[in-house]
């Protein structure tokens, strides 16, 4: 099947990854990229991946989880949450980058 003119403006926005991004939020995150948003780790969440829900995290300040709302929002994404997230390891936290959530994957993607 051919890629529409739209998915092939968005792949001049892939990441170079070691991994392929997930097929069920890959357009999302092309998306986000598209406008500047800075991801560096996606899934698309389900039984046997990292997150129970679709993800992409995100670098940026304090007003860029702000931006990329509404970069989704412009482009109709299934938004579930955004965060500012700290992990904390060995008692430090570590952070803050930007999580947003989806309610589903991509259906363009099946």
């Amino acid at each position: 099947m051919e890629k529409s003119a739209e998915a092939k403006g968005l792949e001049l926005f892939a990441p170079v990854v070691d991994m392929p991004i997930d097929a069920g939020i890959r357009r999302y995150v092309l998306i986000l990229r598209s406008q500047g948003i800075e991801t560096f780790e996606s899934c698309q969440g389900g039984e046997g991946h990292a997150f129970p829900e679709p993800t992409i995290k995100f670098f940026g300040n304090n007003g860029e989880g702000f931006k990329a709302l509404a970069v989704a929002m412009t482009y109709h994404l299934p938004v579930l949450s955004v965060r500012l997230v700290w992990d904390f390891y060995d008692g430090f936290p570590h952070g803050p980058w930007w999580e947003m959530t989806f309610r589903t994957t991509d259906l363009q993607s099946a």
